[in-house]
């Protein structure tokens, strides 16, 4: 099963822009954690140290599409898997097992930055920020966006004048980056731009 940890504030992931708008009150302080990831937990050496010495993988789960298991021992083509979520040892394919990435990767903006680049860690990246109000992951040159059924305060002019001017590592994926990132190309380059939303 996916382990979603609780919503928590940016913590250490500050943005001058960002907190000085917010000290005018411009901007609306509920915005930031449906904007910014808290980097704090991610770095916990304990989830570091269990991760490895649990040697985490993904396993296929016909309920949850993938569940978290700690890979026990190899034997031909079939290895020995605890599932993390009821303790349950079973046995499965080699070929099914998917690697995990290590806890620093947590909610991680940009999918093409994963260790494991693989269908399990890439679908629970995105339930992970997605469960915690995020829903804008960068994969690549692509902008993935997870329709989230309710308004958010992520859409006033002034969340709009966090992204202009600023490089996409900058800030936090959003749409607005994507559109400032394509009218500043089409303004220095005089070229058309297009924006792709299937």
């Amino acid at each position: 099963m996916f382990c979603i940890p609780p919503v928590q504030s940016f913590g250490s992931r500050c943005i001058s822009g960002f907190l000085t708008a917010v000290k005018h009150g411009r901007v609306a302080v509920m915005a930031e954690k449906y904007l910014f990831v808290d980097k704090d937990f991610m770095n916990n050496p304990l989830a570091q140290a269990d991760w490895s010495a649990k040697k985490l993988v993904w396993v296929p789960s016909e309920r949850h599409g993938f569940e978290a298991a700690s890979l026990k021992e190899e034997a031909g083509e079939d290895a020995l898997v605890e599932l993390t979520e009821n303790g349950k040892k079973v046995r499965v394919s080699k070929d099914d097992i998917q690697k995990m990435n290590p806890p620093k990767f947590s909610k991680v903006e940009d999918m093409a930055e994963l260790t494991c680049l693989n269908e399990a860690s890439v679908l629970h990246n995105l339930k992970e920020r997605y469960y915690s109000g995020l829903i804008y992951t960068y994969s690549g040159l692509f902008c993935v966006v997870i329709n989230p059924y309710k308004n958010l305060p992520i859409y006033s002019e002034e969340i709009v004048e966090m992204y202009k001017g600023k490089k996409r590592h900058e800030m936090p994926p959003h749409i607005y980056a994507i559109t400032d990132t394509a009218y500043r190309s089409m303004m220095q380059d005089r070229e058309d731009q297009s924006i792709l939303c299937t």
